[in-house]
């Protein structure tokens, strides 16, 4: 059922309560975690312990200045720009790799300087490619529910970009952007058959450039034994599953934690679930997994909502959100819980991180925008055809 209002004067914004109290919520947690686990960094570091918190809530503060410029941009605006964006994603990735403009931390170049903020290009290039996957999709849709072609055209730009991730090296986001562009197809109705050949493509490239890499293979044979080589290439997971361990049923309590104290490694960033599990023990580990449910339901919600409401490109753009908050927060514990090999990845809207925050807060800020425009065509719709898009 087509109800398109497409071109049409939109009124005033919408608001989810729902998903401003699940965001909300997920930013006020990953902020006070933040803050436990890294006082004692920024007293070593810079001799002032507030430094993380600082700089924590002015990337949250960008963040949302940001998101509500994004909030406010008509999703039209991003439809006629996908493309141009995705390719302007690519030269940074291109940029990044340059000696002397790309920034190095720990073996690997992902990031750039701006203004004394170090932005890492891999978050910016997953909102490009949601925008450019959702206008490819809703071009082309006939040609990749029929042809074979119509999946692989789109991966031909999407093995560039893994080209040059995998050359940072950042497997992992590399990762988390072919399983955005996947799933955002197979949801635009790709043929089952066609492809589950391409995931095993996909899966099998994978697997070869784990094999032939020595250090992703080394990750990998440690967390099947962890214990095996505990203070070597087992150590971060060994420390982190030792924070689990020791939170139990209610957590030690809020900054009782041991294991952040230069036991773990980057507790603020990819370990921070290891210190929520520690501090705030199974409680606070459900509670996480529980807003992220939500998230990703709420997400998936919005998008079935726009698509009943004829607006293809909004309802791809909502799908392509919903696949990456849901993948990445799952790989991120995951590899905290010791279920999956340890990847560079951030929990979203948790933390800590000036590029990825800021990114995640536009991601959130897009779906927004979505699930206003779908309101206000529910609302202008008739009573009778309005009841079937439920927002």
């Amino acid at each position: 059922m087509n109800f398109s209002t497409k071109g049409s004067k939109l009124g005033r914004f919408h608001y989810d309560p729902i998903l401003v109290l699940i965001c909300s919520s997920l930013l006020f947690i990953g902020y006070v975690m933040v803050a436990s686990s890294s006082l004692h960094l920024g007293t070593k570091v810079t001799e002032n312990s507030f430094q993380y918190p600082i700089r924590q809530s002015i990337h949250i503060g960008l963040g949302l200045f940001l998101g509500c410029g994004i909030a406010l941009t008509p999703i039209n605006t991003w439809q006629k720009s996908g493309q141009w964006l995705f390719i302007a994603g690519l030269v940074l990735l291109v940029i990044v790799l340059i000696p002397g403009l790309g920034v190095k931390v720990n073996g690997s170049t992902r990031w750039l300087s701006l203004g004394g903020m170090r932005i890492q290009v891999s978050e910016l290039v997953k909102y490009f490619a949601v925008i450019y996957m959702a206008g490819y999709v809703t071009r082309h849709q006939k040609s990749i529910r029929e042809s074979a072609l119509g999946l692989v055209k789109p991966l031909f730009l999407f093995s560039v970009t893994s080209l040059l991730l995998l050359m940072e090296p950042d497997f992992g986001s590399a990762v988390v952007i072919l399983i955005i562009a996947m799933g955002i197809m197979f949801l635009a109705g790709a043929r089952l058959s066609q492809f589950i050949m391409l995931l095993t493509f996909v899966a099998t490239l994978a697997t070869l450039l784990v094999i032939f890499a020595p250090y992703r293979l080394k990750r990998v044979t440690s967390f099947m034994d962890p214990w095996a080589d505990a203070k070597d290439s087992g150590y971060q997971l060994v420390h982190a599953l030792i924070s689990f361990g020791r939170g139990e049923w209610f957590g030690v309590g809020l900054g009782s934690g041991i294991e952040k104290l230069y036991y773990l490694p980057e507790a603020h960033t990819d370990f921070l679930f290891s210190v929520i599990a520690e501090e705030l023990g199974l409680l606070g580990v459900l509670t996480v997994i529980s807003l992220f449910s939500l998230l990703v339901w709420r997400t998936f919600k919005i998008a079935m909502a726009a698509e009943k409401a004829g607006e293809q490109f909004s309802a791809y753009i909502a799908y392509g959100l919903g696949i990456w908050f849901g993948f990445q927060s799952f790989v991120n514990m995951g590899v905290n819980m010791g279920i999956l090999p340890t990847k560079g990845l951030t929990l979203p809207l948790m933390s800590y991180g000036g590029g990825s925050m800021m990114i995640m807060c536009c991601a959130v800020a897009l779906l927004f925008r979505v699930h206003s425009e779908v309101t206000e065509i529910n609302a202008n719709l008739p009573k009778e055809k309005s009841k079937w898009i439920n927002v």
